[in-house]
């Protein structure tokens, strides 16, 4: 049976768990100093307390009268004794095995209940989750002390049956947590891919979804295990413990009925219990960041970081310093841009680029996604990823290379380079009025009252086309429309009087008549300021309106450029033919 290409599974949630992997994940874990102290000391807890049969100097409850109260370091009594005689070493060793079972309880009642219950939730949705929310809440309300002082009054000193009562309170938390992660995986095209080909909802619950809340419930897992010692030990220091069975809540409840014959006593467990929930909470931390950029390409260290830079500088001659042309406002150079491939190389995506603008020019950047146009923006306006890495080349501007200084970069961007972004209404904070971000962003860049900022505000958004400015003013973002909201955008670009505009995609989320008017909006502007634009789009319909200049990027480099008429007319090279081809039969398709 087929399925169609852009239902095919794919992803990481398709990926196979393996063990290289997850050994991959333990060494980056234990490379983090911080991480590989908190693991060793947790394993050397867990072994002390497992092997306390063999390696604990007296048994659980060996009493000897000589040592009542024993100071640390007494003959015999390493860590000293309590007010029974009792060995606090041997008693913490072995109280690390009742510690831990109810811990591991706790942690298999909780994780069972909630992950299971938050799958089926999650993936089922509709009354199935309703009904779960329903249960789950009622548990949450539930009080949990109070409900382990009526258990006990019921089962006595058995803190095996508190911790699993506990679980099932804690359980939400899980719930919760999956349910969340596994509404935002129902809907992925991989997904439906597997129900297409035929997969029960079991195995793909299985194979796809539990795939993908794995690290989330890991990482909780942890915070899990840190909570139960600290409730573990709270029962068994209200009294709620069995006497009999030794515990680190225990030892302390001893410990401190004593405090004022021996106080030495209670820093011992007190010191153990804080130590190990502190170790879990930054493992749990560490983890999360280990699993959260092992989804990732594993990033390289800062020296083979420097290494692969170096690598990839080597051996290309830098391009000459051209001398831009007279009205040249923005002149690119030798531009170079690469990520890092791994530990390995460096993949380099955009290849000595050379770019020239003028004033009072509208240069388009075309191709097809994945060509580089959009790097070659953010590179402009110094918003490149943090893992993008320039490897040569300048960004002029009037003579002066931004890319050599980030102060200078900062100067610049706002004030003499502006940016209209595409997906308007995502660009717009909808905590905020249009008036409060527009009034914040002119006066963070020009020096101007907030009085005098709102007037020249309101009288660029009447120009920009807005009937009512003072109500836009007032208004929040969802508020408007998607094509009022660019026009926004573009006032708020236009407002510090900038020299350059970069405009990334600025009508790609806008139906066709709106898109019209805004790129008649940004003609007039150019013509009324002399603005030198970079206009970065797929369009070739708005590249033919709106351009006086075009270059066509494929793979990272420009393979033509040329004067909008000339390439329209007479395309130079095939790749160029194939976008006018491809463009002219989508106008066909939509007539």
């Amino acid at each position: 049976m087929s399925v169609p290409e852009h239902l095919q599974a794919s992803g990481p949630a398709q990926e196979p768990v393996s063990a290289g992997k997850g050994r991959s994940v333990l060494r980056r874990l234990v490379a983090d100093p911080m991480a590989a102290g908190c693991l060793a000391f947790v394993t050397v807890v867990a072994v002390l307390g497992l092997s306390s049969p063999w390696l604990a100097p007296y048994g659980p409850n060996f009493t000897e009268l000589s040592a009542v109260n024993a100071p640390p370091f007494s003959p015999g009594h390493f860590l000293g004794a309590d007010a029974s005689g009792r060995d606090i070493l041997s008693r913490l060793m072995w109280g690390t095995r009742q510690t831990l079972l109810a811990c591991l309880l706790l942690l298999a009642v909780s994780s069972v209940l909630g992950v299971v219950g938050g799958l089926v939730a999650g993936f089922y949705r509709g009354r199935v989750e309703a009904a779960a929310d329903w249960v789950s809440d009622v548990i949450m309300t539930m009080p949990a002390v109070l409900l382990l002082f009526a258990l006990y009054a019921r089962t006595g000193p058995n803190i095996a049956v508190a911790m699993i009562v506990y679980g099932l309170l804690v359980a939400p938390s899980y719930f919760r947590l999956v349910r969340s992660v596994v509404v935002g995986v129902r809907n992925e095209l991989y997904i439906d891919a597997a129900t297409v080909v035929g997969l029960s909802d079991l195995r793909i619950v299985g194979r796809h979804v539990l795939w993908a809340v794995r690290a989330p419930v890991v990482i909780h897992s942890s915070f899990v295990l840190a909570g139960g010692i600290g409730v573990e030990a709270g029962v068994s220091f209200l009294g709620l413990g069995d006497p009999a069975t030794p515990s680190w809540g225990s030892v302390l409840q001893t410990s401190f009925s004593s405090i004022y014959t021996s106080k030495a006593a209670v820093a011992w467990p007190a010191l153990l219990i804080s130590l190990s929930i502190l170790a879990l909470v930054l493992l749990g931390n560490a983890l999360r960041d280990v699993l959260q950029t092992s989804a990732h390409r594993t990033a390289p260290s800062p020296r083979r970081l420097r290494e692969m830079i170096r690598e990839a500088r080597e051996g290309v001659e830098p391009s000459a310093s051209a001398v831009p042309a007279p009205d040249t406002v923005l002149s690119i150079q030798g531009l170079r841009i690469g990520y890092p491939d791994g530990d390995r190389e460096i993949r380099e995506v955009v290849h000595g680029i050379d770019l020239e603008v003028r004033r009072g020019e509208i240069h388009g950047l075309v191709g097809e996604s994945g060509s580089g146009k959009s790097q070659i923006a953010f590179a402009t306006l110094g918003i490149l990823p943090g893992e993008a890495i320039v490897l040569g080349g300048r960004v002029l501007l009037d003579g002066e290379d931004l890319l050599a200084s980030d102060d200078r970069m900062r100067r610049a961007r706002g004030r003499r380079i502006a940016y209209i972004p595409q997906e308007p209404m995502s660009n717009l904070d909808p905590c905020f009025t249009i008036g409060a971000q527009l009034i914040h962003g002119l006066r963070a860049v020009k020096e101007i009252s907030k009085e005098g900022a709102r007037r020249e505000l309101l009288a660029l958004l009447a120009r920009v086309g807005i009937k009512d400015p003072e109500r836009v003013l007032r208004q929040y973002p969802h508020e408007i429309s998607g094509g009022m909201a660019q026009r926004v955008l573009i006032c708020g670009a236009v407002a510090s009087d900038p020299d350059v505009i970069v405009a990334d995609e600025p009508t790609t989320a806008l139906d066709v008549t709106v898109q019209a008017e805004v790129l008649e909006l940004l003609r007039e502007l150019r013509d009324e300021r002399g603005l030198a634009m970079i206009l970065v789009t797929h369009n070739l319909g708005v590249v033919a309106d709106l351009c006086d200049t075009v270059s066509v990027m494929r793979d990272g480099h420009i393979v033509e450029r040329s004067d909008v008429d000339s390439l329209f007319e007479d395309p130079a090279v095939d790749y160029t033919m194939e976008l006018l081809t491809s463009a002219r039969r989508v106008e066909i398709a939509e007539v």
